[in-house]
C-alpha cells in the first residue's frame, strides 16, 4: 500500500513538473526576448538580494555594488520569476527522484530517468549562472535553452510511461520509427537554431518575409556567423556580430524551417494513411501544431518580433516536439516495445 501510494504521488508530480517545465521553457523566452537576462546581474540572487531591490536605500546600495549594470526593476523581476519557477521545477525533480529510489522495488517505478533528471536540473542551474556571469555568451545561452527542452522532453517521456497503458493500437503496413527518430533528430537541431538566432540577435535580420532584405540572397558572412567561442569578458547583450554575419544566422534558420517542415508533414501525412488510433490522432496534432508554428515564424517577421508572438513561437516549439515524441513513444508501444 506505501509502495503504491507513493507511485500515485510519483505519477502526480511527473505530470505537475511537466507543466511546470513548460512555463520555465516559455518565461526562459521572455526574459531572453524582452533583453532581460541580465536584468540581475549577479546568481543565485539579485544585487545581492533573494528578491529584487525596490525601497530607495537597497536600490542605491544595489548601483554601489554593480556600478556597470544599475538596477531597471522591471527587467529584474522578469529574471527572478524565472528563476523562482526554474527553482521549483527543480525542487519538484528532486522530490521525484527521491521517491523514485524509495519506491524501487515497485516494478512499475522508472529509477534511473528521474535520477537522470535530477542532473540535468542541476546542470542546468550551471548553465543559468553562466549565461549571467559569461554576459550572455550565446553557446552558453543556446545550451541552456536546449537543457530546458530536454529537461521538458524527458519529464513529458516519464509521463507518458506513467499515464499510457501499453498495445492499444495494432501496427500496419510500414515502420515509421526510424523516420520519426531523424524528425526528432531534425526538430531538435531546429530547435538549437532557433536559439542561435535569438541568442546572437538574428531574428530581425531579415525584417521582410519572403525575401531577405529584398533579395533572394543578401550579403552574408557564414565564417562568423558560426563561430561557437570568442573568448570570455566579452558582454554579448545586444549582439557583437556585423549585419552580414547576422544575415547568414537568419537564413539559415529559415532554410532549416523549409527542410524540417518539409520532412515533418511527409511524417504526418504518411502516418494518417498508414496507422490508426491514437498515433493517427497523434500525427492530426503534429500536422496542426506545425501550421501554426510556420505561421508563427512568418508572423514574426512581418510584424518585427512582438513578444508575445515570439514567445508563443518558443512555446509551440516546445509542443511540436513534445507531439513528435508521443508520436514515437506510440509507435514503440504499437511495436510491442517497452
Amino acid at each position: 500500500m506505501v509502495e503504491n501510494n507513493q507511485y500515485w504521488w510519483f505519477r502526480r508530480l511527473g505530470l505537475l513538473a511537466s507543466i511546470l517545465a513548460l512555463a520555465v521553457v516559455m518565461l526562459g523566452a521572455w526574459v531572453r526576448l524582452s533583453d532581460a537576462g541580465l536584468g540581475c546581474p549577479d546568481w543565485p540572487g539579485c544585487y545581492g538580494h533573494l528578491t529584487v531591490p525596490t525601497v530607495r536605500l537597497e536600490i542605491s546600495d544595489a548601483n554601489q555594488a554593480f556600478p556597470e549594470r544599475p538596477v531597471e526593476t522591471h527587467k529584474a523581476w522578469k529574471e527572478m520569476i524565472h528563476r523562482y519557477f526554474a527553482g521549483s521545477l527543480g525542487l519538484l525533480i528532486a522530490a521525484m527522484a527521491f521517491l523514485a529510489l524509495r519506491n524501487r522495488h515497485d516494478s512499475r517505478q522508472p529509477v534511473l530517468l528521474p535520477l537522470v533528471l535530477l542532473g540535468l536540473v542541476i546542470f542546468q542551474a550551471l548553465l543559468g549562472m553562466w549565461t549571467v556571469t559569461l554576459q550572455l555568451k550565446p553557446l552558453v545561452v543556446m545550451g541552456h535553452l536546449l537543457g530546458g527542452f530536454a529537461t521538458l522532453s524527458l519529464l513529458w517521456w516519464l509521463y507518458l510511461r506513467t499515464h499510457v497503458s501499453g498495445n492499444q493500437y495494432l501496427f500496419t503496413q510500414i515502420n515509421l520509427m526510424p523516420w520519426a527518430m531523424l524528425g526528432v533528430l531534425l526538430l531538435v537541431m531546429q530547435i538549437a537554431l532557433g536559439g542561435w538566432t535569438s541568442s546572437n540577435y538574428a531574428a530581425l535580420a531579415c525584417p521582410d518575409f519572403p525575401t531577405c532584405q529584398g533579395k533572394w540572397w543578401p550579403q552574408t558572412d557564414f565564417r562568423e556567423a558560426f563561430v561557437l567561442w570568442r573568448g570570455l569578458g566579452v558582454n554579448y547583450e545586444f549582439g557583437v556580430l556585423e549585419h552580414p554575419a547576422r544575415t547568414a544566422i537568419h537564413l539559415t534558420h529559415r532554410i532549416g524551417a523549409v527542410v524540417v517542415a518539409g520532412y515533418l508533414f511527409f511524417l504526418g501525412f504518411i502516418g494518417l494513411r498508414h496507422l490508426s488510433g491514437g498515433a493517427r490522432n497523434m500525427a492530426y496534432v503534429l500536422l496542426l501544431l506545425l501550421l501554426t508554428q510556420i505561421g508563427l515564424g512568418i508572423s514574426n517577421v512581418i510584424f518585427h518580433l512582438p513578444l508575445p508572438v515570439a514567445v508563443l513561437h518558443n512555446g509551440v516549439a516546445a509542443l511540436l516536439l513534445l507531439a513528435l515524441l508521443s508520436f514515437v513513444f506510440l509507435l514503440n508501444r504499437i511495436r510491442g516495445v517497452n
